[in-house]
């Protein structure tokens, strides 16, 4: 009989690297990014999924990591804020969110890039009101929303005009 606080070697593919794990896999994947990974992008809110703090992409998926076991993550492909883009060479996102001001404390800003990463590799070319509804389960709590939409439609205008050339 296995025990599920035993810890496992599981290998996981996170912002493009293979990681090999020795870690239990009841543990939370938020903890193992931030504790094990050194990956501290990704933030604890709530540990409720009601936040958004701790989102990172799942297989292109937006996905809350305060909850996820990463025994259930063995051959999927994960994406964190740090795997977006480099100092060097910043994702449209993090640009936009920069040139917009569209970031005050930070706290939720991981989460709100995640989500909104998702968003606009569904949609391309979306309204205000459309990003505004991909963002709804992201809370920020220092009223940067006007802002954050902003810089979500300028990074999809600059993401449509780097596709065209």
């Amino acid at each position: 009989m296995e025990l599920s606080w035993m810890n496992e070697c599981l290998t996981l593919n996170i912002n493009g690297q293979v990681h090999e794990l020795d870690v239990p896999s009841t543990a939370p994947l938020l903890d193992v990014l931030r504790n094990h990974l050194g990956l501290k992008g990704s933030r604890y809110g709530c540990g409720l999924e009601q936040c958004g703090a701790c989102m990172v992409l799942i297989d292109g998926v937006a996905a809350y990591s305060c909850s996820r076991e990463i025994g259930t993550l063995s051959g999927r492909t994960i994406t964190t804020v740090e795997g977006l883009g480099s100092a060097d060479a910043l994702h449209p996102l993090q640009q936009a969110f920069l040139d917009e001001q569209a970031g005050q404390c930070g706290y939720c800003l991981s989460g709100i890039l995640i989500a909104a990463k998702a968003f606009l590799d569904r949609n391309a070319d979306p309204t205000r009101t459309e990003i505004a509804a991909a963002l709804d389960a992201n809370l920020c709590r220092c009223g940067s929303h006007p802002r954050i939409v902003r810089a979500v439609l300028k990074a999809a205008a600059d993401m449509r005009d780097k596709e065209a050339r």
